[in-house]
């Protein structure tokens, strides 16, 4: 049996768990494909994931291998999956709660449908930073459904789900309000937020001062949770990216406000959909950031930069 290298722990704890670990290569399943991974990124999720915050399911065992996007070339695809041949530039989102574990490893099995293109001129190491914040913005913005000219106020919009919210929120004819350090304020408005809060629990009075009845929606990328709720007008939405830590029922808030929650985890396998978020940063509605590439065995350093907070972009691993 063929074995490869993976960024992976034994056990949970601080980011000092984690290293280089040796584990069997993939085989193909049916309707997969075998993808030699480039670039994996370390988002938010891996912290919770190292800290062993979310119970294991059952049949994944040690070494456990986080990770959730991936960019890499096709090693070698099933005579069931036609669309695909080796040798493609792929990306996708992936599980890092299923055997065999998610995408910071050298091989890693995915379906057919998880996977998209990356385009012509792209790097893999900035490909690899849009499937899963990607699709996490894509579906928020489903659940809400808001027509053009409605308000939508961001939280964390200096992180890349904030700034995937304020592009795509604005190039779909929404008023998009965004939240920023003073220092950040130019970034922000860089992405096409009409108007910039400053950040933190004072942030839905900040947005009231602005539209006294509140906004529409608000997707709370930063996990204000109630602190954001202020910022929504009667019978209005919130989107959160965690469950709500406030009070709700029947998944409303205060005032009536639906309680939206986004797991971006029902969404693996939109390929499809990723591959029209690549069209989108190859016309510009997108722009892809990675604030450092590090080789694989950096990952528990790229863990401590992440957790230390200022990141701005993606932290992307190589291999």
């Amino acid at each position: 049996m063929t074995n490869m290298r993976a960024v992976g722990c034994t056990e949970f704890g601080d980011p000092s768990v984690l290293g280089i670990v040796t584990v069997p290569k993939p085989s193909l399943g049916p309707g997969q494909v075998l993808v030699k991974v480039a670039a994996a990124t370390v988002n938010p999720t891996d912290l919770g994931f190292r800290q062993g915050m979310r119970a294991l399911p059952p049949g994944l065992e040690p070494p456990y291998i986080p990770g959730m996007d991936l960019a890499g070339v096709i090693e070698s695809a099933g005579p069931d999956v036609p669309r695909w041949r080796a040798g493609d530039r792929v990306m996708a989102a992936v599980s890092p709660w299923v055997p065999g574990g998610g995408a910071q490893a050298e091989y890693r099995v995915v379906a057919e449908d998880q996977l998209a293109t990356v385009p012509d001129g792209w790097a893999l190491t900035d490909a690899a930073t849009l499937p899963m914040n990607g699709l996490t913005v894509r579906a928020a913005l489903d659940m809400l459904a808001l027509p053009a000219g409605a308000t939508l106020a961001v939280t964390g919009s200096a992180g890349i789900v904030g700034q995937y919210a304020i592009q795509l929120g604005t190039h779909e004819g929404l008023t998009v309000i965004g939240d920023a350090a003073p220092a950040d304020v130019p970034l922000i408005e860089s992405f096409g937020a009409r108007h910039v809060v400053e950040r933190g629990p004072g942030m839905a009075a900040a947005v009231r001062g602005l539209y006294p009845s509140g906004v529409d929606a608000v997707i709370d990328a930063a996990l204000l949770g109630p602190a954001a709720v202020g910022a929504v007008r009667n019978g209005g939405q919130l989107l959160a990216v965690r469950p709500y830590q406030g009070p709700a029922e029947d998944g409303k808030a205060e005032r009536g406000i639906t309680v939206h929650l986004v797991m971006v985890g029902q969404h693996l396998h939109e390929g499809s959909r990723i591959a029209g978020l690549a069209g989108l940063v190859t016309d510009g509605v997108l722009t892809l950031r990675v604030a450092e590439v590090l080789p694989a065995a950096r990952a528990a350093a790229a863990h401590r930069r992440l957790e230390a907070g200022g990141v701005r972009g993606r932290l992307v691993l190589s291999f």
